[in-house]
């Protein structure tokens, strides 16, 4: 078999003082932090579309990315060739995941009919290459938002013939998925969404969506696919409103169509500082409602105003990142997929190692460092102390739910004023995640 990465070996673990630069510097994936190991509290993945099917190109450019295992066509042939690519890629970084959408991996063809055998005779070698590495499919998924047929959107198209479409292809590709052991399913919007509000129906094409989604559940019952479902929060770009903006528009839209038990969700970092939020937000707001599934890694540049899909390197972050996983007790079945590409001025393969490298050390020092807030409780001890007025007393009541207005009014007629506010201390709590990094 053909090496794609001569200059490069196992990447491994050789501590904080190593000047290797394809050496990991904080990610020892045997290291026990809280009782458990960093590979399985962070289930690396990497993405199969920016990492092996990346070009370079941006809204003002032309590819740059020219890979030396690229023909320059779709073909099948290179399809199954970026199959060998990306497994050499994988097992010398030491990841346990990948993710894919189903044109990432294989062509699509001049009819269903066509796509479908392109990805059957793609899948089948994806199969054998986590057979003889050990490596695993964190989650598959379709891509409805490329192609021109879906310039309507797909599950939310005017077109009832993209919507069969659009089921044909998930049907698909859910079916790849379990045939490949996935352990998710995701579904992004790409274009589930609207430019003009004059020509659209929102109710209607929200109540498709509704439907499309109780269809791929059936199915997925059907064909025994035990996978974790997941809806990707997005809120704009390339349409100007998405049905899933953020996590609470994505949480309204499940409890309102009786998703609640059959999807979860996938965070981006990009996603949740296009939709005005930070990362943490959406984390914790996900978490606390039951709904985080999995998290794509990555981040913006807060001076562009779109979505730049940059690595993880700032460790503030992933240290915030890390509270919320922690805090909830990790993600499986869902994990960390790095959903980031190299820029566009990085043209050598080797730039891809670095990246990775890059983002898995960043997560892993907020791994640990996040372990160590938790361990001293600075942060917990003081939250749970601001919000003590709850823990007995009037607030006991209103938190078990055995008062009322009237009570509560007539408690504060006796009592005169309420008690005096303390300090948030934001300064300080600020200052208490300086001390660890």
């Amino acid at each position: 078999m053909a090496t794609y990465f001569p200059e490069v070996g196992s990447i491994v673990y050789e501590g904080p003082k190593t000047k290797n630069p394809l050496a990991f510097r904080h990610y020892n994936p045997d290291e026990i932090v809280e009782g458990r190991s960093m590979r399985d509290w962070l289930r690396f993945s990497v993405c199969y579309w920016h990492t092996f099917r990346g070009t370079g190109s941006d809204p003002f450019g032309a590819p740059t990315l020219q890979r030396p295992w690229d023909d320059g066509t779709d073909s099948l042939d290179n399809a199954l060739t970026r199959v060998d690519v990306a497994f050499e890629f994988m097992s010398k970084l030491g990841v346990p995941f990948y993710c894919f959408h189903d044109r990432d991996v294989a062509p699509e063809g001049s009819s269903l009919k066509q796509s479908n055998a392109n990805l059957d005779t793609v899948v089948a070698k994806l199969k054998e290459a986590q057979a003889r590495t050990g490596i695993k499919l964190l989650w598959g998924t379709a891509n409805l938002f490329s192609n021109p047929r879906f310039m309507h959107g797909a599950a939310t198209s005017p077109n009832a013939d993209v919507f069969a479409y659009a089921a044909a292809q998930v049907k698909k590709a859910m079916e790849v998925t379990k045939e490949l052991g996935g352990e998710n399913y995701v579904f992004w919007g790409g274009r589930e969404g609207y430019m003009c509000s004059y020509n659209t129906d929102m109710k209607r094409e929200l109540d498709h969506l509704a439907r499309f989604m109780h269809m791929a559940h059936d199915y997925a019952q059907q064909i025994g696919f035990r996978g974790q479902f997941l809806f990707e929060p997005k809120p704009k770009e390339p349409t100007k409103h998405q049905y899933d903006f953020d996590a609470a528009a994505c949480l309204n839209f499940i409890r309102q169509y009786g998703l609640l038990d059959v999807v979860k969700l996938n965070i981006e970092t990009n996603h949740a500082t296009l939709a005005g939020h930070s990362m943490m937000h959406e984390l914790e707001y996900a978490s606390i409602q039951g709904v985080l599934g999995s998290i794509d890694a990555n981040t913006g540049d807060m001076l562009l105003g779109w979505d730049t899909d940059q690595f993880p390197t700032d460790i503030y972050l992933t240290t915030q990142v890390m509270l919320v996983l922690m805090k909830q007790g990790g993600l499986a079945p869902g994990g960390t997929n790095f959903d980031a590409k190299v820029r566009r001025e990085s043209i050598d393969p080797v730039d891809l190692f670095h990246a990775h490298i890059g983002g898995m050390d960043a997560f892993a020092r907020g791994l640990k460092i996040a372990a160590a807030i938790r361990s001293d409780g600075m942060l917990s001890d003081f939250i749970k102390k601001r919000y003590s007025s709850f823990d007995n007393g009037i607030g006991r009541k209103i938190e078990i739910g055995t008062t009322n207005f009237a009570d509560l009014e007539a408690y504060m007629l006796q009592k005169g004023e309420a008690d005096a506010n303390i300090s948030g201390r934001q300064e300080l709590m600020e200052n208490i995640i300086n001390y660890y990094l």
